[in-house]
């Protein structure tokens, strides 16, 4: 496919993108504090996305908590926020091109049919039997190896074609996946760099793959350590994790600045701290540091 004809320019451009379903906790602060002081550091763009697609994991007014919480601990963004579920045209938009191309088929396989586990075996993709009616849409995945460079974990490197096989663009229920929506989000909006937790790390290979087959520039990634409880499970509102203390915005950033690998700051105040962090960041990670005047 050519390239997108609405890909914005390629200056720093990067995004926190939580998931509505709860306010942010200490896990998600730390892969937003990440991709802020990334932004910062590189005298770029920060955008906000919500990801509410997946509509019953949504909780009514966590959005405007979430956003709350962020501009109480000092962060700010470049634009406005949008909200994935009012950009359902776009997505529907880019199924059509890549349907176009053929790289989309219809899919009537059961979760009890995948039970094995494993990538998917391809059974639909050469056509439905007979009064089947497609339940899902999977991308058809090209064979190759895809290979990038990770930030933090340096070089990667998957099969997708092998070890994830054709994926799901749309879900049996009707919604657009993760998968897909993120890979159009970021290439819409121009997004350069992808800081996040390291949960994604083995999504990013298919993001790629899709990405270039619709067009666009796959972004930069570096993804952060996982915040665990004390069983070792990722800290998430699904586990209880508790929401941010923000009667002590400052003893909250510290917090999530420590995990990070950094020593605490000698500040007392919001602003300070990032004053202080920003440098920090493009120290440890090489930047060489960039201001916005």
């Amino acid at each position: 496919m050519p390239a997108h004809p609405e890909r914005l320019p390629e200056t720093y451009r990067g995004r926190f993108a939580p998931s509505p379903s709860g306010p942010l906790h200490d896990g998600s602060l730390l892969a937003a504090m990440a991709s802020y002081l990334d932004a910062r550091a590189h005298g770029g763009q920060w955008l906000l996305r919500m990801e509410d697609i997946d509509t019953p994991r949504v909780a009514e007014g966590a959005d405007q908590l979430i956003i709350q919480q962020l501009l109480s601990l000092g962060m700010h963004w470049d634009e406005p926020p949008v909200w994935q579920s009012r950009r359902l045209a776009l997505y529907q938009a880019d199924f059509e091109r890549l349907a176009a191309h053929d790289l989309v088929y219809g899919c009537a396989c059961t979760r009890s049919m995948l039970a094995g586990g494993g990538p998917y075996p391809g059974t639909c993709s050469k056509g439905l039997a007979p009064g089947q009616s497609p339940r899902a849409w999977r991308l058809r995945v090209p064979p190759g190896v895809e290979r990038f460079h990770d930030r933090w974990h340096g070089p990667q490197q998957q099969d997708v074609a092998a070890e994830v096989g054709d994926f799901i663009l749309k879900r049996a229920d009707g919604l657009w996946a993760y998968q897909f929506v993120v890979v159009v989000d970021d290439g819409l909006q121009g997004i350069t760099d992808v800081v996040r937790g390291a949960d994604l790390l083995d999504s990013t290979p298919r993001q790629r793959v899709l990405g270039r087959l619709l067009g666009y520039t796959p972004p930069r990634v570096l993804h952060v350590p996982l915040l665990c409880d004390a069983e070792g499970r990722k800290l998430s509102k699904q586990n209880h994790a508790p929401a941010l203390d923000l009667t002590q915005p400052v003893q909250t950033l510290q917090r999530a600045w420590r995990r990070l690998g950094f020593d605490t700051l000698e500040v007392d105040a919001v602003a300070a701290f990032w004053d202080r962090a920003v440098p920090a960041w493009a120290a440890r990670h090489g930047i060489q540091l960039a201001r916005n005047d």
